[in-house]
């Protein structure tokens, strides 16, 4: 047993007074760097078991944050592709081109809407004309039969939920003869990403069980290992907070360099997937602003990785002390 060992042993010890506090103290610190040290230490001198347990735990840490990199940008496109979408409100023959200014003023005043475009019959017809086949049938007509049409821009933000709500009060009003909207795909875009949601939380949950289940599973076969040396230093009357202290350490280390790896590997995948985007990106013209992981992310996963290490090995090395008392 290590001399520093022995002498860290008195972190656990009851005060007698003052300095014995401070005395403590000091040598509860010594015990938790030696611990850090050490469990560092022991995780080097076995570098292929070490390698694979970081290995397994950072890939099954990798995968949610790729989903939730999917997701994203998945809700990136569908942005980019309801920008283009615009509800198109066809007026009742006859109105007037003061009456659709009155009506683009009432719908723009809407928070769902960002912007409204009045179409009069005229650009109507010089746009069918424009058109193949349509040149020759529209010289027989007497007048223009096309009504005005106003061209709803919705407010980038806004839920498929309330553009049908707003699609559906602008088809009871008297003035409107027909609306267009193609936002049916928006809810099934909007669903579709809500269950996607939900199956990342799902998958980062057991992912997470299982990085924790692997570092248990690791600490149980060191202890098991040191049972010899454990059980001299509780019959000399260690505590079991001093004895499972460096296997704690060992669990945070191993979650620690766990979750690095799976950020490494998110920003490798986002790499990878930079230039088929920027290719789909162009094809919308750049109105597709694909985006990668946070920083704030990418820093916050080993952080709650080493915080998972540290719960599996925490569970395990107390229920094997537990049983070795």
């Amino acid at each position: 047993m290590p001399p520093e060992t022995v002498r860290a042993s008195a972190a656990d010890a009851p005060p007698r007074n003052g300095h014995s506090q401070s005395r403590r103290l000091a040598s509860w610190r010594e015990h938790h760097g030696w611990s850090a040290a050490a469990s560092l230490r022991r995780l080097g001198t076995r570098p292929l078991g070490s390698l694979l347990t970081i290995a397994v735990m950072g890939l099954a840490l990798a995968l949610p944050l790729a989903f939730y990199l999917l997701l994203g940008n998945v809700q990136k496109l569908g942005d980019a592709l309801g920008q283009g979408q615009a509800i198109s409100v066809f007026m009742q023959p006859g109105q007037t081109a003061q009456q659709a200014q009155m009506l683009a003023s009432q719908l723009g005043d809407r928070p769902e809407v960002a912007a409204v475009v009045v179409k009069t019959p005229q650009q109507g017809m010089e746009e069918l004309a424009g058109m193949q086949g349509f040149s020759g049938a529209l010289n027989t007509l007497d007048d223009n039969p096309l009504p005005y049409v106003l061209q709803l821009q919705p407010r980038s933000g806004t839920s498929a939920a309330a553009l049908a709500r707003m699609v559906a009060d602008v088809r009871a009003m008297r003035s409107v003869d027909l609306v267009q909207d193609s936002g049916s795909w928006r809810q099934r875009l909007d669903a579709l990403l809500g269950v996607g949601n939900r199956a990342v939380l799902v998958l980062a949950s057991l992912l997470a069980l299982a990085a924790l289940l692997v570092v248990g599973n690791t600490v149980r076969v060191d202890i098991a290992s040191r049972s010899e040396e454990i059980g001299v230093l509780l019959l000399v009357g260690a505590s079991s907070a001093f004895v499972r202290r460096p296997y704690l350490y060992a669990g945070i280390w191993y979650g620690l360099f766990s979750g690095i790896l799976a950020a490494l590997l998110a920003v490798l995948i986002e790499l990878a997937l930079a230039a088929p985007v920027a290719q789909l990106s162009r094809a919308y013209d750049g109105k597709l602003q694909v985006g990668g992981l946070p920083l704030w992310l990418l820093l916050a996963v080993p952080l709650a990785a080493a915080a998972l290490g540290w719960l599996g090995a925490r569970v395990v090395s107390a229920w094997q002390l537990r049983n070795a008392a």
